[in-house]
């Protein structure tokens, strides 16, 4: 799900009171993941305009982009090795 779905689903539980199973059924999603949103929503405390569903998501991609530019890096280097030793 979507940070953004997952944002309004917490939203929705804040603002209606009611169970889990009920706001779960209403959105199609099983209560169990809607009760783990509400709880990290509820433990990173972010201002209201902060989405931590959101920010989890942007550090996911930023871990992947650095692994890519690990490995580029890597076979930069290797290169200019491989080019180095058959210039001498």
């Amino acid at each position: 799900y979507s940070a953004e779905f997952k944002q309004q689903a917490v939203r929705l539980y804040n603002e209606r009171g009611t169970t889990y199973a009920e706001v779960a059924r209403e959105l199609g999603v099983d209560p169990g993941s809607l009760s783990d949103w509400v709880k990290r929503a509820d433990a990173a405390q972010a201002p209201a305009g902060d989405n931590p569903f959101q920010m989890a998501e942007d550090l996911r991609r930023l871990r992947r982009e650095n692994e890519r530019l690990k490995r580029e890096n890597e076979i930069l280097l290797k290169a200019s090795a491989f080019f180095a030793s058959r210039q001498l």
